[in-house]
């Protein structure tokens, strides 16, 4: 028994708005209107009560991320025999605030039962519903159906079989997850034509993307980003940014990293990562659903 881990995700802005509805008697309403309750104010009341539950959900929700919140807006709407409410949640973070959203709207709820239930014995909540979420995986990431990939791994003791190649194959793998078709993979040694070579004959084989894994250190033999850059067209920085800022959270090595995106000739991209395993499976779930968008961008279909 586990959560999800996102601690390969950077904290981006996202919204979550849930919605509810509670059934009344017409004379419970009237009551709720005229603030004739024993126990005060219904409507602010289960407002406050909303802004609690939201601020719990972790707690309650044993699979939820403890994920704190900037902004919770919470209203509501009296009709002749019902109550909506409706809440908004916002912030900046890792994962999305769909549960802190819903978990307002149904203790909000239960507090109008709560307050009420003295007055009317055929209350019913009718509905807890999700109206809208943003940021994040849903709507930035997109698979790479349809595209055709490539993995060189570089490593001198990798390609004399010295040891394994398990970052490259981490990168199929996430590739394959990603849905592309992996068409070229390699393993070459830290030699600035034979890397050359291998990515010329990738794109040969047909990939639009191509993964380098390993030679971005700063040892005299680490050449991959000098012998990309050579062939490329435009760097793209942020790639490179943002895989040192979420490597420097699990080791301040990291930042002596030099991985990064390239765009090659005809409309090519080519993501330069560290030989590292868990470098190639944390940056390839922070990056891979953008590249598709880059790619795009790249054949000047634009943001």
């Amino acid at each position: 028994m586990r959560t999800v881990d996102i601690s390969h995700k950077l904290e981006t802005l996202r919204e979550a708005t849930a919605y509810g509805r509670i059934k009344l008697s017409p004379q419970c309403v009237d009551k709720i209107k005229n603030n004739l309750l024993p126990k005060g104010n219904c409507l602010e009341a289960s407002k406050l009560a909303g802004i609690y539950g939201a601020k719990q959900t972790p707690f309650l929700l044993p699979f939820c991320h403890p994920v704190g919140f900037d902004h919770i807006e919470i209203e509501t709407n009296v009709g002749i025999d019902f109550i909506e409410i409706k809440a908004k949640v916002r912030g900046i973070a890792r994962t999305g605030y769909e549960m802190e959203a819903l978990t307002a709207v149904s203790v909000a709820l239960l507090n109008i039962y709560d307050m009420c239930k003295n007055f009317d014995s055929s209350m019913v909540i009718e509905e807890i519903k999700l109206l809208s979420k943003k940021g994040g995986k849903s709507q930035y990431f997109e698979t790479l159906e349809g595209l055709k990939t490539a993995v060189i791994t570089v490593s001198d003791r990798a390609s004399k079989g010295i040891y394994e190649d398990k970052s490259g194959k981490l990168a199929i793998e996430k590739l394959k997850e990603l849905g592309s078709e992996v068409v070229y993979y390699t393993i070459v040694p830290d030699e600035p034509q034979v890397i050359e070579k291998a990515i010329k004959e990738a794109i040969d084989k047909g990939a639009e993307i191509v993964i380098t894994s390993g030679g971005t250190g700063l040892s005299p033999k680490d050449i991959t980003p000098e012998t990309v850059s050579k062939l490329a067209i435009k760097e793209i920085k942020g790639f490179g940014e943002a895989m040192r800022i979420l490597g420097s959270r699990f080791t301040p090595k990291a930042l002596v990293s030099r991985a990064s995106a390239y765009v090659l000739p005809n409309q090519k991209l080519i993501l330069v990562l560290p030989g590292s395993k868990g470098a190639v499976n944390d940056y390839l779930n922070l990056l891979g659903g953008l590249l598709k968008h880059a790619l795009d961008m790249v054949k000047g279909k634009g943001h």
